[in-house]
């Protein structure tokens, strides 16, 4: 999708008339049905008469223009792009970074720099890199420039308020030096210099194929990202299939082999298992596989930070294909061969968010989306995983959607547990116990290879799960959602976490700006070393598992003689759980300690705040050694 598009004489016609603004801005509305903001029309007009004056004194007047177009299953537009050949007879697009800054001041971050917007200073991108992320990003994902004869892609970005002090800190070359010879940063200052830019490499004219080239060609990853992606993935010890989880491999695998000769057919893969069955395992396998095998392949989940530490640990070229459930909005028909939805119980109802105009929302179920965007989509997930409401994942669910869509069905279930030690009674008891589903263990041996105790302060907790993360295991305390969390101070993380004299911060807040060092960001918690010194919650402690884990268990689920389980929303502080209704969220709570429970791959340390609930969980346990004291 673009706003704009044709050749740069239609372009400077139409901008001479003052109509350019007027175009995309319709173009805007018909395509998100709400209107563009002032700011962003006000930055068409300025950037883009700028760019128009360029592209006159360039004297460029055979080629192709794309202005703000859409990269492929991102909301992020490019600004601008120019097609043309080159001297040589290449063909060519150069993609132009627009931007309105006069100058910008030293960030802390790498790639950053920071920028006065009125009534405060924002960490951004430095332009030459989103220039040249814009450029990998479609390099990757476009046929038309990695195919056969590609058109060959250039990345730039043009300031053109700015007039290009050397000193500088957006030509820094201590810190920029690289990207700025990757993608050249031009000034307002440099303007005959950028026009000689544009003339080497589209300076020939002749736009108009490459243009059409571009518009018409496919969204697929290209054959290079597939194999690193594939590599990295099975490069990982851990990623290793065992018994029924190669089972549910094979059936995806298959699946997807039969999807490529029956045109029109969908099918939905259910993969159900509980926590540590090891579906993010056979998800990344089957990735892996396909990827190898040439398959446009993507990945999605719910959760910001699983994805992002998945990113992060693949590394950014293999990051490209790990998206989130609501990235499909706008994807054609079936143009992905298999989609692969983990955590699958974090579907919602429907992509919208608290940002979406209300005019722009859709009535379109997520999962619909999902079974749509590919000819093979397969879920993993857990019904008793659901923490939130809004958060409608569910076998029933997905099996209606698919029916309504006449999408083929398979099922799988997996049964072997590789966490908890392996300990299919620590799952089975801790179901029982919550009432989650009926099971026959009732009572739970302390003496199981799964070291489960509990403790008698929260200190005492914190100080087990910090001597196991010295001895150089993996460790994490988290807690039920029963304290406030407050926003960053200058000086560090507010101690929120109060018992007493217990006294810690929650992770840092998903929105949390820039933070002092040595404190991690929300999404990397769970694996920053430093995340050890803060108290974790259930958004940021789904979908990892750790060596030992300590749970504290707050008083919003309680455990009453006379009532059983009893969820408490006045000791609540998550804003979304205490809005739901009462027997949902007595079902949320249980389940976000079902999850924080079963995050441990050696042992689960727990504190309770609550006596009663204490005394009933201990008389669950046997043999005695279910106790410690400080």
């Amino acid at each position: 999708m673009q706003l704009y598009c044709g050749l740069t004489p239609d372009f400077l016609e139409v901008e001479a008339q003052r109509d350019i603004v007027r175009r995309l801005q319709i173009s805007f509305f018909d395509y998100y049905r709400y209107e563009p903001s002032e700011s962003e029309k006000k930055s068409w007009h300025h950037s883009l008469h700028a760019l128009a004056a360029q592209i006159k004194r360039a004297k460029l007047a055979d080629q192709g223009l794309i202005l703000e177009m859409q990269l492929p299953l991102t909301s992020r537009r490019l600004d601008a792009i120019l097609t043309g050949h080159a001297t040589d007879g290449e063909q060519r697009a150069v993609l132009i970074e627009l931007k309105q800054w006069t100058d910008a001041m030293p960030a802390d971050e790498d790639r950053c720099v920071e920028v006065n917007y009125g009534p405060g200073n924002r960490t951004q991108a430095h332009p030459s890199y989103q220039a040249r992320d814009y450029a990998d990003y479609l390099k990757q994902y476009r046929t038309v420039f990695y195919e056969n004869q590609p058109v060959r892609l250039e990345p730039c970005a043009w300031l053109h308020n700015f007039q290009g002090d050397p000193d500088s800190t957006l030509l820094d070359h201590s810190k920029f030096g690289t990207v700025l010879k990757e993608a050249p940063l031009f000034a307002g200052s440099d303007a005959d210099r950028f026009a000689e830019y544009l003339n080497d490499h589209v300076g020939a004219g002749k736009g108009e194929p490459v243009l059409k080239r571009i518009l018409e060609s496919k969204f697929a990853p290209s054959k290079k990202l597939m194999e690193h992606t594939a590599a990295v993935i099975k490069g990982h010890p851990t990623y290793v299939l065992l018994d029924e989880q190669r089972v549910a491999y094979e059936k995806i695998m298959l699946a997807a082999r039969r999807a490529a000769r029956n045109n029109g057919q969908r099918t939905a893969i259910i993969v159900e298992g509980g926590p540590g069955t090891g579906k993010s395992v056979i998800a990344l396998n089957v990735m892996a596989d396909l990827l190898k095998q040439g398959k446009n392949v993507q990945h999605a989940t719910g959760s910001k930070a699983f994805t992002e530490n998945l990113r992060k640990a693949l590394g950014v070229r293999a990051g490209l294909q790990f998206r989130y459930f609501n990235s499909f909005v706008d994807t054609e028909g079936a143009e992905i061969d298999v989609l692969i939805c983990d955590e699958a119980h974090r579907i919602r109802e429907t992509s919208n968010s608290r940002f979406t105009p209300a005019n722009r929302r859709s009535r379109i179920p997520q999962v619909d989306e999902l079974i749509k965007a590919a000819k093979v989509t397969a879920f993993f997930i857990d019904d008793q995983q659901v923490v939130r409401p809004g958060e409608i994942g569910s076998m029933r669910v997905i099996e209606d959607a698919a029916h309504a869509l006449g999408a083929r069905i398979i099922r799988e279930k997996l049964q072997a547990q590789f966490r908890c030690a392996g300990s299919d009674d620590f799952i089975d008891w801790l179901d029982q116990l919550l009432g989650i589903r009926d099971t026959d263990v009732s009572a739970y041996d302390a003496n199981n290879a799964f070291d489960f105790r509990i403790v008698d302060s929260a200190r005492e907790l914190e100080q087990i799960v910090q001597a196991k993360a010295q001895d150089g295991m993996s460790a994490r305390l988290t807690a039920g959602y029963c304290w406030p969390w407050s926003d960053p101070t200058a000086s560090g993380l507010v101690e929120d976490v109060t018992i007493g004299t217990f006294r810690r911060p929650w992770n840092a807040k998903p929105d949390a700006g820039k933070l002092p060092p040595g404190i991690p960001k929300s999404n990397y918690w769970a694996t920053d070393p430093n995340g050890i010194g803060q108290v974790g919650c259930v958004y940021t402690a789904q979908g990892f598992e750790f060596d030992y884990a300590g749970v504290i268990w707050g008083p919003d689920l309680v455990y009453r003689k006379d009532r059983g389980w009893v969820g408490s929303r006045s000791a609540s502080f998550d804003p979304a759980v205490k809005r739901a209704k009462d027997d949902q969220f007595l079902a949320l709570v249980k389940n976000t300690y079902r999850v924080l429970l079963t995050r441990g791959l050696k042992g689960c340390y727990v504190y309770f705040t609550d006596r009663e609930t204490h005394d009933f969980v201990a008389s669950r346990v046997v043999s005695g050694a279910s106790t410690s004291s400080a």
